[in-house]
């Protein structure tokens, strides 16, 4: 805590007195995204004045690693976004560059479901598909299949070129499944995956957004399975809130002010002017990061627009909570169970999903989830919608005639101010992936506006880097013929010495155990 206590102080004396300095860039939201905008610019530009400007006391987001008691002592788990998947290519890029580890999510043994109504017995099954009634199965195959060819259709820079757009943004997804299914078990397997992904009931949310949303993350089941290539396939070592801490350090502690919330962004020609309950900070160009129904809360001069704001305040957010149990042994993998489970949720057992949690140290937990309507219910308990700054968990949904009416603009720049955030993503949005890269896109729409403003602001680093392009220029070829010479030299003495081998054998160098004859080759050359 003392250490906490310096690095405020020191980073408030080290701020600048209201008005008395022009910032290049401030960052609204030390999440993910904003970080991450933050570390491109200073990585791009070190020269740039750069801030960031969050309003909880923390950094992370929506991400948020915490210390609980274990079988071993202590270790970490995640309360926040936690999954990482092989085909989430921005997010595995910034594990690799902060020197951060992955580990598999377990998923070996049986899971077991409870599905098709109060009655029905709890059932176990290996695969990915819930245990359930052979039509429902083909029901719900179909069904897959049939989103499969719609969500192809939606491009999600621009879901109007859809031919269907307007007639999928007019209705539910879950008026699509009244339509389209026929089977209880299939319809609530669908129920499940909205709650599980979204935190949202099938029946508020846009079926056009659904379809684009499963077009971001490459289809709809790998956002509901934790098998190769799916969404919920690895975990970061130490809880994925060390991204966002890393960054920080990479950043300088010193650029971040904490409990500080934004309340107000007034645009005038040369400069923008950002003001926070006590203080105000003056910049060229703005990131706002966080969630939209977060953003659409500051106070705009100019305003944004009627329908932008009318999108960012009316996206409704998912309603989630997560809890995390602890044991003193994985009992579950001893009785051949992978601690995998989906319910269909009622009052009496809200938990809609559960996965083995076990700390990349080997301490034993489950994870669950109540989400959607139960979450609601049971939100006496505490939940991501009384987090402050956050708002809900784990990412904005769209209700129907939005997206057709106001999506088009909204990532899109207004003026002097970007916008961020895994809402804004165009892959694997709602997820980490589409964190980092909205904050990589945002960073680089501010670099080239302030590089049309001012040439000789990126002229330094562009010409470091030139002048080490020209270097590896004067010394390219020599390394290129230099290796290439002593390639050809070696492939030379080996084809010399094949030759003199077969041309006059010798015994020694046949194996007469197996009769077979010794190469210098090894069999990958072959």
């Amino acid at each position: 805590m003392g250490r906490k206590r310096q690095q405020t102080a020191a980073l408030q004396l080290s701020l600048p007195d209201n008005g008395s300095a022009m910032w290049d860039v401030v960052i609204v939201g030390a999440g993910l995204s904003g970080l991450t905008a933050a570390w491109e610019l200073l990585k791009s530009c070190p020269k740039l004045q750069v801030l960031v400007l969050e309003g909880k006391g923390r950094v992370g987001g929506r991400t948020q690693t915490v210390m609980l008691p274990c079988a071993n002592g202590m270790d970490m788990w995640d309360l926040g976004g936690q999954w990482v998947g092989r085909t989430q290519h921005f997010v595995l890029d910034l594990i690799k560059d902060l020197g951060l580890e992955m580990y598999p999510q377990y998923t070996s043994g049986w899971k077991l479901s409870h599905l098709g109504g109060p009655d029905n017995n709890i059932r176990s099954y290996y695969f990915n598909i819930p245990s359930i009634s052979v039509l429902a199965l083909i029901d719900l195959q179909l069904f897959i299949w049939k989103i499969e060819r719609l969500r192809k259709k939606v491009a999600i820079r621009n879901v109007k070129s859809c031919p269907q757009a307007a007639e999928f943004d007019s209705i539910t997804v879950k008026d699509f499944m009244e339509k389209h299914l026929w089977t209880q078990e299939a319809k609530e397997c669908v129920d499940l995956a909205c709650r599980a992904v979204f935190g949202m009931e099938s029946n508020v949310m846009s079926f056009l957004y659904f379809l684009m949303y499963s077009s971001a993350s490459g289809g709809f089941m790998p956002l509901v399975e934790a098998t190769y290539g799916s969404a919920q396939e690895f975990r970061i070592k130490g809880g994925a809130q060390q991204l966002s801490e890393r960054l920080a350090d990479s950043i300088g502690r010193e650029k971040i002010l904490l409990n500080s919330a934004v309340s107000a962004i007034h645009q005038d020609l040369d400069k923008v002017e950002v003001r926070t309950k006590s203080k105000y900070f003056l910049c060229k160009k703005v990131i706002v990061s966080c969630p939209p129904h977060l953003a659409a809360k500051i106070q705009y001069q100019p305003s944004l627009g009627t329908e932008r704001l009318y999108l960012m305040s009316k996206t409704r957010v998912g309603h989630m909570i997560k809890f995390i149990v602890t044991y003193k042994t994985a009992f579950w993998r001893d009785m051949g169970l992978s601690g995998e489970i989906v319910n269909r949720s009622t009052i009496e057992y809200p938990v809609c999903v559960t996965y083995d949690a076990t700390s990349s140290d080997g301490n034993p937990a489950i994870v669950g989830f109540i989400s959607g309507e139960q979450a609601i219910i049971w939100s006496q308990a505490p939940d991501w919608s009384q987090e402050a700054f956050n708002g809900g968990c784990p990412v904005s949904v769209m209700a129907p005639k939005m997206l057709t009416s106001y999506y088009p603009g909204f990532r899109y720049r207004h003026e002097s101010i970007h916008f961020a955030g895994t809402e804004t993503a165009d892959v694997w949005c709602g997820y980490m992936d589409g964190a980092v890269q909205s904050g990589h896109r945002s960073a680089f729409e501010v670099l080239f506006m302030l590089s049309l403003k001012d040439m000789s602001l990126l002229q330094n680093n562009s010409t470091a880097t030139n002048n080490s392009q020209d270097e590896q220029g004067r010394t390219g070829w020599w390394r290129f013929s230099k290796w290439h010479l002593l390639g050809a030299t070696t492939l030379t003495i080996v084809f010399l010495w094949h030759w003199w081998k077969k041309t006059f054998p010798i015994q020694d160098f046949t194996l007469k155990s197996t009769q077979r004859e010794w190469r210098f080759f090894p069999d990958f050359v072959h």
